[in-house]
């Protein structure tokens, strides 16, 4: 897990440079879109709208384009039928990869990934392959490099949370999907600045990268998948050392 936030973060930073593209605003929409869909519109009544919305927020995208996508997943407006499709494999040095897409079109997305995945070493492989190396969980990220561990986890325990990770700028707390609304409202009432909050794909084992190189080609192909139109996230097993990723990361 401690690798999987360490590259969180990283990526959470690159994200808000970002995120005045276009398309990065595009993902959003639709993420809210499907959300909306499946558990309807309202976000207090609905987790995954919830958090959709929070991260939409936190790349400034308009209250209007929010309302509308919204609007557009429950069907109070017209608009086009995305549909929430996985796709499962490996990349290199046997990391498993998990890739999560809302398209309109599969059979277009499928043939991109797996030319993705083929292209940067990996292979894309059958429904269920690696799903099961990965378990959802709410993840709450809370800024502050000064606070009290000790009373930090203390407050996260009573409040239903599984986790504690201390991360470069404050920690990282796991909690059940359905306590995660939970959790983040009582670490704001008690003062905690709560940085972001979201449904994660957190691995159950991690595959240790040994090499510059070899985390090299692991990043160059996260970043070839999450710069795909279709994809919204991927979930990788990769733990890079933190010399390796020092280095990288400058």
């Amino acid at each position: 897990m401690a690798g999987h936030s360490k590259w969180a973060n990283i990526k959470h930073r690159k994200a808000a440079q970002d995120a005045k593209k276009g398309r990065e605003f595009q993902k959003h929409v639709r993420a809210i879109m499907v959300a909306a869909r499946e558990g309807g519109g309202d976000p207090s009544m609905n987790i995954r709208l919830k958090a959709a919305i929070e991260r939409a927020k936190a790349v400034n995208l308009p209250a209007d384009s929010i309302e509308k996508a919204i609007k557009k997943g429950t069907g109070d407006i017209e608009g086009a039928r995305y549909e929430e499709v996985f796709y499962e494999g490996y990349g290199n040095g046997g990391v498993a990869v998990l890739v999560e897409t809302l398209t309109d079109n599969k059979n277009r997305t499928a043939s991109e990934i797996r030319h993705l995945f083929s292209k940067n070493g990996g292979s894309l492989g059958e429904a269920g392959c690696v799903s099961w190396i990965f378990e959802r969980k709410g993840t709450i990220f809370v800024k502050g490099e000064e606070l009290d561990e000790d009373e930090l986890l203390s407050v996260c325990l009573e409040s239903g949370a599984e986790d504690l990770t201390r991360e470069e700028g404050g920690f990282t707390v796991t909690a059940d999907p359905s306590l995660m609304s939970e959790v983040r409202e009582k670490l704001e009432s008690l003062g905690y600045s709560v940085e972001r909050a979201e449904l994660d794909m957190i691995p159950k084992t991690q595959v240790t990268v040994g090499s510059r190189e070899e985390a090299e080609k692991i990043l160059k192909f996260v970043d070839a998948l999450e710069d795909h139109d279709d994809v919204q996230n991927v979930y990788a097993n990769f733990d890079i050392p933190d010399e390796i990723l020092e280095e990288i990361s400058g």
